[in-house]
């Protein structure tokens, strides 16, 4: 279905020609109409599925055909997301498809200063993109007021709960305008989050696309039980024999993520990796330099890499196989997109073996295994 036929407004159907997109995916199809309506919505989705344009959309056209759109410099839609480069990319989609429709936004996260994020709020803000603590520091410092909100969206919810969030969550809910409409999204629905969900929403429509257990077929599994000291050599090897291929490794540890990246670095591979101990700016310029081919490798622990979002990315490389099967769902779901072909490849030694089989019980597929 495209977007003309789900209702989205002229101004911001040129803005998403521009870039290339006729038809929704699965999870626009479905919420677009929902949010259009203002109705409650919880959708379940994984990153890669389309569902920051599901909610940005309809936002959009709401707040633009809204009368209230007088109200400058007040907050009407407040986005709660877990991470920063979540944040930044939810911020890119607001800009990109809100081109010719006068709506201001704010990104504001931790580990960097407050004081340009303080300036943006400053002047005329309606959509403000924030990561919990940051945003609970300046409600408390007066910087932002919440009273005028009439859209709330908590992005990837069970992330929220993986990181610790969900304490600062509840604070947030309650600094809320009872009278809102709420968006909620998350890739897996845990007990707790459930019910979270329950003290949110009011009469939610549900969306669910592509559930947790499912892996593409556009991505070929590729499994090597190898010893734990063979791993360095066949990464190398493996990256060597590709050298135009951009890789996208995955460790379970930051320490783990800093050492592959000198083992590459060491036998002139050029890699960064990205994980919670680096600064800012570092994720950012090493996500970038990856996009544009500048590296061939960028390693990430699984907190770091949720919403990394790259187009054509030939292969996803888990150096260590992680201990919860949906994790792997996440990781090898960043290759095999948009309808070109991917490669998934897991390095498997004797301790990580009983994580094969729960990865296999939930896909119900079976990866095919190699020599090294």
């Amino acid at each position: 279905m495209n977007f003309e036929q789900l209702g989205v407004i002229p101004t911001i159907l040129t803005a998403i020609e521009k870039q290339g997109y006729t038809q929704a995916t699965p999870i626009q199809e479905k919420s677009i109409p929902i949010v259009l309506n203002r109705s409650d919505l919880i959708g379940c989705a994984q990153t890669g599925t389309g569902k920051t344009a599901a909610f940005s959309i309809p936002i959009l056209q709401l707040l633009y055909e809204s009368p209230e759109r007088k109200k400058h410099g007040k907050i009407r839609s407040l986005i709660v997301t877990p991470t920063r480069e979540l944040a930044i990319q939810i911020g890119e989609s607001i800009k990109l498809y809100g081109q010719g429709l006068n709506i201001r936004h704010a990104v504001i996260f931790g580990g960097v200063s407050q004081h340009n994020q303080v300036n943006q709020l400053k002047s005329h803000v309606d959509i403000l993109i924030a990561t919990p603590g940051r945003l609970l520091d300046l409600i408390q410092q007066g910087f932002v007021k919440l009273s005028d909100l009439e859209i709330f969206v908590l992005d990837e919810a069970d992330r929220m709960l993986d990181m610790g969030f969900i304490h600062d969550i509840k604070k947030i809910i309650k600094l809320l305008p009872q009278k809102r409409q709420n968006l909620f999204f998350s890739a897996t629905m845990p007990k707790e989050i459930i019910g979270l969900a329950n003290t949110i929403l009011t009469d939610p429509k549900m969306v669910e696309v592509t559930p947790i257990a499912s892996t593409s077929d556009l991505v070929e599994q590729h499994l090597y039980y190898i010893e734990a000291d063979e791993k360095k050599s066949l990464l190398i090897k493996m990256v060597k024999d590709q050298p135009n291929a951009r890789v996208l490794v995955f460790t379970r540890t930051k320490h783990g993520a800093d050492k592959v990246v000198k083992l590459l670095q060491k036998v002139q591979v050029k890699a960064a990796a990205i994980h919670g101990n680096k600064s800012q700016n570092a994720r950012q310029n090493a996500l970038r330099d990856f996009k544009d081919h500048s590296i061939q490798v960028l390693v990430a622990t699984d907190i770091a890499a949720r919403g990394i979002d790259i187009d054509d990315l030939e292969m996803v490389l888990n150096y260590e196989v992680p201990n919860i099967p949906e994790t792997y769902v996440h990781r090898i779901g960043r290759t095999g997109r948009a309808g070109v072909k991917g490669v998934a490849v897991s390095f498997c030694d004797q301790s990580e073996r009983a994580y094969i089989k729960l990865i296999q019980r939930l896909t119900k597929k079976d990866l095919i295994v190699k020599k090294s």
